[in-house]
């Protein structure tokens, strides 16, 4: 009797243990799996990594932004500019992904090349200008907040002379320099902006010996448009002061760091996804500024020139409200050519496609 009465027991428990393990999602005590939203995966291909501190790192916060709309989401990162985009490309796409965003300019073709096998798929691509039905292309006006960033630098400098270390010799860079310009004029009329080209998006050797050629020259400001923070490293070790890029990096060199243009992918990317969602999406070209939040400028540090944050705060109103037009004439190009007459501005399809430099920029075009 006593070992039924033992076996009636360790029956009764195992029962109670098998009605817990079968409580139904939603109840308390149960970790249920996470439920994404049906019929969307949505793909990344990045050209570094996500801990870059840097572009990659900024682009992959709107795939974070997904993810919180409990919208799946898969990625490959250090992906080069060549056939192996195709190929990332492809194993995204038999990895379930119905929507993919390819994030640098040399991604263009080979996503364009694989969107034509996959009509059904719908793509993004970052800072390019191909599209196509299924294919659409996105950007930011970083020349916006690079004019803000030009008045930091302008107010800051004490020998005149501004160093911007710069990858590849594009109009991305090219318009990007010029809105920096603009506002370090806006300013400081004396200060010229001296420019260095890596010719590539994410090498740290290469971007610090850029940076350390200017400050040689004696540039005591260094901005870049590159993907790493050596040029703010190399800053630092001068005792110059530094712009970063993409992401505020105000760790990376703390006795240097002023501010960045950064990069706000999600802005376009939650909208994006969310007209594939409710049947309304279209090719378009996105490219949107200030105003729409899409760039901004990271929060001044504490080394910025007195008055600083008022100028920034005042021409950052006026880009807004559309009173301040960067690329408004008379602008003189760095050879003396008058490329904008007075009372006309800049369209955004020239602006897009600037192939030389404004007045106050020290560099060629080659």
């Amino acid at each position: 009797m006593k070992i039924k009465k033992i076996a009636i027991a360790v029956l009764a428990v195992a029962l109670a243990f098998s009605v817990v393990g079968c409580k139904k999602d939603g109840d308390s005590g149960n970790k249920a799996k996470k439920s994404y939203v049906d019929g969307i995966k949505v793909g990344f291909v990045y050209i570094g990594s996500i801990n870059d501190h840097g572009y990659t790192e900024a682009q992959d916060k709107s795939r974070l932004a997904l993810e919180e709309m409990n919208i799946e989401t898969l990625y490959k990162e250090n992906v080069p500019e060549n056939s192996d985009c195709e190929k990332a490309i492809r194993d995204l796409i038999d990895a379930g992904c119905n929507v993919i965003y390819t994030t640098s300019f040399g991604f263009m073709d080979s996503t364009i090349n694989v969107a034509k096998e996959f009509p059904e798929i719908k793509f993004g691509h970052c800072s390019g200008f191909k599209t196509a039905e299924n294919v659409s292309t996105y950007f930011g006006k970083m020349y916006e907040a690079r004019y803000l960033a030009g008045i930091v630098a302008g107010l800051k400098t004490q020998t005149n002379k501004i160093g911007y270390v710069a990858a590849f010799p594009i109009s991305e860079c090219i318009r990007g320099i010029n809105g920096f310009t603009q506002g370090v004029k806006s300013v400081n009329p004396a200060a010229t902006v001296d420019v260095v080209w890596t010719n590539t998006w994410y090498d740290p050797t290469k971007e610090k010996q850029g940076a350390l050629e200017l400050l040689n020259r004696g540039c005591d400001v260094i901005e870049q448009h590159q993907d790493t923070t050596a040029p703010q490293v190399a800053a630092e070790e001068k005792g110059a002061f530094c712009i970063g890029y993409n992401v505020a990096t105000p760790n990376a060199a703390p006795k240097a760091y002023l501010t960045a243009p950064v990069f706000n992918w999600a802005v376009f990317i939650k909208d994006d996804v969310s007209r594939i969602m409710d049947g309304s999406w279209e090719s378009r070209k996105y490219w949107e500024g200030l105003s729409a939040g899409m760039v901004d400028l990271a929060p001044l540090s504490d080394l910025v020139a007195e008055g600083t944050a008022e100028k920034v705060a005042e021409a950052r109103k006026a880009i807004e409200d559309g009173s301040l037009q960067i690329f408004a004439g008379p602008i003189t190009d760095n050879e003396g050519k008058v490329r904008v007459p007075a009372g006309t501005v800049m369209t955004d399809d020239e602006v897009w496609n600037m192939e030389w430099f404004v007045e106050g920029v020290n560099g060629i075009i080659k």
